[in-house]
């Protein structure tokens, strides 16, 4: 004859077992990422681009280590986010991106980006040194080799981070980050906008009308 256990009993021990294991997982869950939707943007032929800028050196920490933060040599690191709503795919000219700071009522100065080695030279040498590396700004993922370890270690703490390509796939989002030195003057980002003027429709290569994105959410676009 088989018994049937009281409903409270039941419970209980329902209870008492899943409740650690609820208590458990929501502390080992991490913080989910702040969502592109809720960052700076500006949007326009199926085309929505957004940046986030990490101004705070303790943040810039965990992103990318101790050892490869830029903040502390001045570098301010912007990942920015492209969202194509179209079913064509998208190119946009990384060449031309440039970092638009305000630094009067009306006077403008215009920041390039810096490659992953020209970054990684930079953390390794915050006081100057030899001459820096060059190498062609794009792609941005390959950087040419140096003779100096401690840099191509760096290179390869940031490598994974970089925005490295310049085509949007139909209907599909990518992002990664761009590096501007503002010489330590983070209060910058504040009055400064990420400038994108080459943003084209493929096949037929169908020009989009320019993206100025600020970087601080609620701020007014340079003029």
């Amino acid at each position: 004859m088989t018994r049937s256990l009281p409903l409270a009993f039941v419970t209980a021990i329902l209870v008492t077992v899943t409740c650690p294991c609820s208590s458990v997982f929501a502390q080992s869950t991490p913080a989910a990422a702040a969502s592109p939707a809720a960052l700076p943007q500006d949007a326009h032929g199926g085309l929505t681009v957004s940046v986030d800028p990490y101004t705070d050196s303790n943040r810039a920490k965990s992103k990318f280590g101790k050892s490869a933060n830029p903040v502390p040599a001045g570098i301010l690191p912007v990942d920015v986010y492209f969202k194509n709503d179209t079913p064509h795919p998208m190119r946009v000219d990384l060449e031309t991106v440039q970092l638009e700071v305000q630094s009067g009522e009306e006077s403008h100065q215009y920041v390039d980006w810096l490659t992953v080695g020209q970054v990684a030279y930079k953390i390794r040498h915050p006081g100057g040194g030899p001459s820096a590396p060059s190498a062609r700004r794009f792609p941005v993922g390959i950087p040419l080799p140096s003779k100096d370890k401690k840099v191509d270690e760096i290179i390869d703490q940031l490598r994974p981070f970089v925005l490295d390509s310049n085509i949007i796939p139909p209907l599909g989002t990518i992002h990664g980050f761009l590096f501007f030195d503002v010489s330590h003057d983070f209060t910058a980002a504040q009055k400064a906008s990420l400038y994108l003027p080459d943003v084209v429709l493929l096949p037929d290569k169908t020009a989009l009308m320019f993206f100025e994105v600020p970087l601080i959410k609620g701020s007014a676009t340079v003029d």
